[in-house]
C-alpha cells in the first residue's frame, strides 16, 4: 500500500511540473492562457468554455459566463456578462461580444468603458481596432454615480461617437453636447481631451469665474503646455466687463536637485492714471548642493502697489527679491543672503528705507575640553542701503533718510549645568559678543564703531514633580526659575535698525537679551524671574502655564513704553496653553501692570472636530509711536467651517476692529464635493481703503469635474447606491 501511495504521489508531482511547465511556456511565447469549468471541444473543431472563464493575454484579463473559439476564422464569440481589463488602466464591460483570439479587433455590444476607475462611457456598442483605438457610438460620458433612483448624473457629456487612442491616451468626442444636471449647456462639434490615466495633457483646463467691484465680472480660462515631464507653462487670459484685460502665466521646472516656479502677469485696465499697462511677477526655486548646502533665489516685483490687491493675488504688503546659500547640520549653521526689499505700504517711502539687505552667519556648537558644558561660536556680517543720499535740514544738520550700516560681530557663548541633592539645578553662562559698525551718510554717528559686551549670567531651577496617584490621574510638574544677568552698560551710541519692534514673550524672559536683532544688546544688572507649571493627563488633554518678570538695578533707558520692558519694573507676563484630545487648543499671552491693567493680550482658539473648525485671534496692544503704532489695537478674526452634509461645506472668515467700531474684512463660501465634481464659491469684501487701495467686494467661482481634464480625486466622496 506505501508503495502505491508513493507511485501515486509522484505521477501528481509530474503532471503539476508538466502544467507549470506548459503555463510557463505560454506566457514565454505569449500565448493565451484559458481557465473555465469546463472546457469542450466541439465536432467542427472550435472550442467551448462555460463557466467562469476567464482569459489572460499579454497582461490583458477577460472574465465572461462562456466563451466560444472558432479556429477557421480566429475569433472569439463572448456570453456576457463581460468584463476585459487592458492592465493599462482601462476596463470594458460588456453584454456580448465578438473579437480576435488576440483582442486586438472585435465588436461588444451594451458595452461600458471605465477609465482610470472613474471616467466611465456607456455606449450602444464598442468596436476594438487595431489593439489601439476603441470606438464607441452613440455614447454618455461622465464620472459621476449613477444610481436606480438618480438616473441623471450632475454632469455628463453626450457625443455620437467617442475614439479612444490607447496608446496616446486622448478622447476625441464628435458632435459632443455637455449637459448639467441633464440640462444641455454646451455644444462642440468636435472635442479632445485626455483620459484620466495623463497627469500632464497639452489643452484648457476648466475655466474659473470672478466678479469684484473695481474690476467687473470675468472669467479666466487657462491653457496647459506641458514640455516633456520636467516643465510646463500655464496661461490664463482673463477678460472683465469693465475693459480689463490680463494674461496670467505660470512657469514650473524641476531639475534633478532642484525646482524653479515663476508666476506672473500683465493686465491693461484703468484703475490707476497714468500708464494703464500694469502687472506682476513671483518667482522662486531652490536647489540642493554637494556637502549639505541648499542654494535658493527668490523674486518679487511689481509695477504699482494696488496691483496685487486689484487682482486677488496676495496681501502681501512688502516684496523680497535675492538670493541664498544656507547649509544645516547637527552642530553646524550657515546662512548668506542678499536681498532687495520693497514696500507696498502707502506711507513708506522706498529711498529712505533700507532696501539691500546683505546677511551672513555662521555659527558652531561644540564641547571645551577643559571646562565641560556647551560653547557656541557666533559670527555675523550684516549690510543695509538706502538708494537715497544724506541731506540737511534748516538748521544745517544731517538726517538720517540716507543712512547705510555695515556691522561685523563675533560672538561665543558657555553654559555648564550641576544638579545638587535636592533637585536643584544650578546654571551658569557667559558670553562674550564683539561689534564694529560701520556708518555712512549720517552725521549723527562717526564713522566706525566698535563696541565689545561680556555678560555673565547664572540661574536657579528647583522643579517639583508630583506623579499620577492613581491610573487615570495627572502627572503636575511646578518649577520655579531665578537667573540673575549682568552684562556692563555700553557708552557709545550705535544706529537700532533690526531691534526697533521687541517682544516680550515667555520664548525670551529667560534670554541674556530681549532684542531681536544685534544692533542694540540689554544691558545693566537685572533679575528674571519665573514660574511654570505643567499638567499632563493620559486621557488626552495637557495644560501649560508660565510666567514672570524682569527685575532691573537701574533703568537704562533701552526700551520703549510699550515694550512693557521700560523701567526698572517690567510687567507682569503669563501665558497659558491648553489642548485636549477633541481638537481643542486655546494660546493665551498676556503683559499685565500690578493694578492689573493690560497693556498686550493675545489669544488663540483653535477647535478643529469632523464635522466643523473653528479658529479665532484676538490681539490687544497699547499705542507706542516708538514702534510705529501710533493708536491702539483691537481687532478680532475669525475663521470657520462646517460639513453640513457629505460633500456640502460652510466657510466663514472676517476681521473686526473694535476700537474702529468696525469690519475690517468679511468673507463667506460654499463648497460641495463628490465623487464627480467640486464647486467653490465664495465672497469677500475688503473695507479698509488708503491713497492705493480701494475698498473691494469680490465674488469668485471655480468648478472641478473629476475625470474631466483634472486630476482631482473624489473617492472619499464617492456615494453609494441604495437597495
Amino acid at each position: 500500500m506505501r508503495r502505491l501511495i508513493n507511485h501515486a504521489l509522484g505521477v501528481v508531482r509530474l503532471m503539476i511540473l508538466a502544467l507549470l511547465l506548459t503555463v510557463r511556456a505560454a506566457v514565454a511565447q505569449d500565448l493565451p492562457t484559458l481557465l473555465a469549468d469546463s472546457i469542450v471541444i466541439n465536432p467542427d473543431q472550435s472550442l467551448t468554455a462555460e463557466g467562469a472563464v476567464e482569459v489572460l493575454y499579454m497582461g490583458q484579463r477577460l472574465t465572461a459566463r462562456r466563451i466560444t473559439y472558432d479556429r477557421t476564422t480566429n475569433r472569439l464569440k463572448i456570453e456576457g456578462p463581460i468584463y476585459m481589463d487592458d492592465g493599462r488602466g482601462s476596463v470594458l464591460l460588456a453584454d456580448e461580444g465578438d473579437l480576435s483570439a488576440d483582442f486586438r479587433d472585435g465588436v461588444l455590444t451594451s458595452a461600458r468603458m471605465v477609465l482610470d476607475d472613474r471616467l466611465q462611457l456607456t455606449a450602444r456598442q464598442i468596436n476594438r481596432v487595431d489593439g489601439r483605438y476603441v470606438q464607441l457610438s452613440r455614447v454618455t460620458a461622465s464620472s459621476c454615480q449613477v444610481c436606480a433612483d438618480k438616473p441623471v448624473p450632475l454632469w455628463e457629456i453626450r457625443a455620437s461617437r467617442v475614439v479612444h487612442d490607447q496608446l496616446e491616451r486622448q478622447l476625441y468626442y464628435d458632435n459632443a453636447q455637455f449637459r448639467f444636471a441633464g440640462l444641455p449647456i454646451l455644444w462642440v462639434p468636435r472635442l479632445r481631451m485626455p483620459d484620466p490615466t495623463v497627469q500632464r495633457a497639452r489643452g484648457f483646463l476648466l475655466p474659473s469665474f470672478s466678479s469684484s467691484s473695481t474690476l467687473g465680472f470675468g472669467m479666466r480660462l487657462p491653457y496647459f503646455l506641458p514640455f516633456g515631464d520636467s516643465r510646463d507653462l500655464t496661461i490664463s487670459p482673463n477678460l472683465t466687463t469693465k475693459g480689463s484685460a490680463s494674461v496670467a502665466l505660470r512657469y514650473r521646472q524641476a531639475f534633478r536637485n532642484g525646482s524653479i516656479e515663476f508666476n506672473g502677469a500683465w493686465a491693461n485696465d484703468e484703475q490707476i492714471s497714468g500708464d494703464p499697462s500694469r502687472g506682476y511677477l513671483i518667482g522662486s526655486g531652490t536647489f540642493a548642493l554637494r556637502r549639505g548646502y541648499t542654494l535658493g533665489f527668490q523674486l518679487e516685483t511689481v509695477s504699482d502697489k494696488a496691483f496685487l490687491l486689484d487682482y486677488d493675488i496676495s496681501d502681501e504688503d512688502r516684496l523680497a527679491s535675492g538670493v541664498y546659500l544656507t547649509r544645516t547640520k547637527r552642530d553646524l549653521y550657515f546662512d548668506a543672503r542678499l536681498f532687495k526689499h520693497e514696500s507696498l505700504r502707502s506711507g513708506d517711502s522706498n529711498h529712505t528705507l533700507p532696501t539691500v539687505v546683505g546677511d551672513l552667519s555662521f555659527a558652531r556648537r561644540f564641547t571645551p575640553a577643559i571646562i565641560g558644558g556647551q560653547a557656541l561660536l557666533t559670527f555675523d556680517l550684516h549690510d543695509r542701503i538706502r538708494t537715497s543720499n544724506v541731506s540737511n535740514d534748516a538748521n544745517g544738520d544731517g538726517v538720517t533718510d540716507g543712512r547705510d550700516v555695515a556691522r561685523a560681530s563675533v560672538g561665543l557663548d558657555w553654559r555648564t549645568s550641576a544638579t545638587l541633592q535636592n533637585g536643584m539645578i544650578v546654571g551658569a553662562q557667559a558670553a562674550l559678543a564683539a561689534d564694529v559698525f560701520a556708518v555712512s551718510q549720517d552725521l549723527n554717528y562717526p564713522g566706525t564703531i566698535t563696541r565689545v559686551t561680556p555678560t555673565v549670567a547664572i540661574d536657579l531651577r528647583w522643579p517639583w514633580v508630583r506623579p499620577a496617584r492613581t491610573a487615570g490621574g495627572a502627572a503636575q510638574v511646578i518649577e520655579p526659575i531665578m537667573q540673575l544677568v549682568y552684562s556692563p552698560e555700553s557708552t557709545d551710541p550705535v544706529p537700532n535698525e533690526d531691534s526697533a519692534l521687541v517682544e516680550f514673550d515667555e520664548g525670551n524672559l529667560f534670554s541674556f537679551s530681549r532684542f531681536p536683532g544685534a544692533d542694540i544688546r540689554e544691558n545693566g544688572l537685572r533679575a528674571n524671574l519665573g514660574l511654570t507649571y505643567s499638567l499632563l493627563n493620559p486621557g488626552g488633554w495637557s495644560m501649560r502655564v508660565a510666567g514672570g518678570r524682569v527685575l532691573r538695578s537701574e533703568d537704562l533707558g533701552q526700551f520703549s513704553t510699550g515694550s512693557r520692558l521700560a523701567g526698572t519694573r517690567s510687567d507682569w507676563l503669563m501665558a497659558i496653553q491648553l489642548a485636549n484630545a477633541d481638537g481643542l487648543s486655546l494660546t493665551n499671552r498676556a503683559l499685565f501692570d500690578g493694578r492689573l491693567e493690560f497693556s498686550k493680550n493675545e489669544l488663540r482658539m483653535t477647535w478643529a472636530r469632523p464635522r466643523y473648525d473653528f479658529s479665532a485671534n484676538y490681539v490687544w496692544l497699547v499705542a507706542d509711536p516708538a514702534e510705529g503704532r501710533t493708536k491702539a489695537t483691537s481687532e478680532l478674526d475669525l475663521t470657520t467651517g462646517w460639513n453640513v452634509s457629505d460633500g456640502w461645506r460652510l466657510t466663514g472668515s472676517g476681521r473686526y476692529d473694535f476700537l474702529g467700531n468696525s469690519a475690517t474684512k468679511v468673507g463667506a463660501g460654499v463648497e460641495f464635493r463628490n465623487e464627480c465634481a467640486a464647486f467653490d464659491l465664495s465672497l469677500s469684501r475688503r473695507f479698509t481703503s488708503s491713497t492705493t487701495v480701494k475698498p473691494t467686494t469680490e465674488f469668485g467661482l471655480t468648478i472641478r469635474l473629476n475625470g474631466f481634464g483634472t486630476r482631482a480625486d473624489g473617492t472619499q466622496f464617492r456615494r453609494s447606491c441604495s437597495g
